[in-house]
């Protein structure tokens, strides 16, 4: 039996549908996230599943039992925001005590909790500090401290990265997964972040309009979209019209606008004549000179239009013939040079027939 089940959850304010009929499991010891653009209903789903708000239709179960009427102090949960929300008031010490506290729990058992969540976070030293002393990071890990301080059933994540800069972003999120990895305690994580969401989860419910487009685990939701939507929200990729000439049997013949005739992987649901998309991500595609590729099935003829230096990789923008254009990645491995080629050369893009994804929705 799943920790947490959603069946046919729906919330609507007004005449607007903001969560339609969502349904999904969350395993114990699971790290779920919940992932979609501003206005998807993902922060609706996680404000009903912690009871300050309620569906309109469905039900949210625990263990198998309805949490229906169960106010939010009453349910096993807690929840971590995007501001924090500590006490100014109080020393870190004093904020991860809170929750001990007003569950009535003694003083001294409260004291020994205390000190061995804020050693858990790495905190220790800052207990007799204030929130304004801290950094942002360290404000995010005292908001887990306070949270994980009697040991929830299951932590609800709103956002809880969003106000911190790249460098830490990326520090946090290696401390969320030592952290859920040690504890053992179920994450529910929302974001708009799809890098965020690939690194950290077990699985990933990406979401659209109020409904879950795909759920799956990270890996297949990045090389497995099962739609347009999916391709175009994860990552980065080339989205190409795309016309099914052949249903062989582990292989896709496309006609492609812009592209020619395309080899590409089988798609169970594809058949000849039917029209639909390929998606290539930048990393499937390979980048050099002119006839250098005649190894590979699929080759694009095309001039650099512009790149993107990252240190490490370069992104090229590669204008073929008729004006689509295809993105390629190459690591800047070479010695004295900070990228292979220059806008403007001519170069030649090539991939295998096992890249790609084609799309018939």
């Amino acid at each position: 039996m799943a920790l947490l089940e959603l069946r046919g959850v729906t919330r609507r304010f007004g005449g607007f549908t903001a969560v339609d009929q969502v349904s999904f499991s969350v395993e114990a010891g699971e790290f779920f996230t919940l992932l979609g653009p501003s206005g998807c209903g993902k922060t609706c789903i996680l404000r009903m599943i912690a009871g300050f708000d309620r569906p309109d239709a469905g039900d949210i179960l625990l263990d198998g039992a309805s949490l229906a009427g169960l106010a939010p102090e009453a349910r096993p949960f807690h929840t971590v925001f995007q501001n924090y929300a500590l006490f100014p008031h109080m020393t870190v010490a004093q904020n991860v005590a809170f929750p001990l506290r007003m569950r009535g729990r003694d003083l001294g058992a409260v004291r020994v909790r205390v000190a061995e969540v804020l050693e858990m976070v790495a905190l220790a030293p800052k207990a007799q500090q204030y929130p304004h002393e801290l950094s942002g990071g360290q404000k995010q890990r005292v908001a887990v401290a306070r949270a994980l301080a009697d040991l929830p059933r299951i932590l609800l994540l709103d956002e809880p990265l969003g106000a911190l800069d790249a460098k830490l972003r990326e520090q946090m999120q290696v401390e969320l997964i030592r952290l859920q990895r040690d504890i053992g305690i179920t994450f529910i994580f929302v974001t708009h972040a799809q890098p965020e969401a690939l690194a950290l989860s077990h699985r990933i419910g990406v979401m659209r309009q109020g409904s879950i487009a795909q759920l799956d685990t990270p890996q297949r939701i990045y090389g497995n979209p099962v739609n347009r939507f999916v391709a175009d929200f994860i990552g980065h990729c080339t989205l190409i019209a795309a016309t099914v000439e052949a249903v062989e049997e582990d292989r896709l013949v496309l006609a492609c606008d812009g592209l020619g005739r395309i080899e590409a992987p089988r798609n169970g649901a594809a058949h000849a004549g039917q029209r639909g998309t390929l998606s290539l991500r930048p990393e499937q595609l390979r980048i050099g000179a002119p006839g250098s590729h005649a190894d590979l099935p699929n080759r694009a003829a095309g001039r650099i239009l512009d790149l993107l230096y990252a240190g490490d990789v370069t992104t090229y923008i590669v204008e073929c013939a008729g004006g689509l254009r295809l993105e390629a990645l190459l690591a800047n491995a070479a010695p004295g040079r900070t990228h292979a080629h220059e806008v403007g050369d001519a170069v030649e893009v090539a991939w295998s027939a096992a890249a790609g994804t084609y799309l018939h929705e």
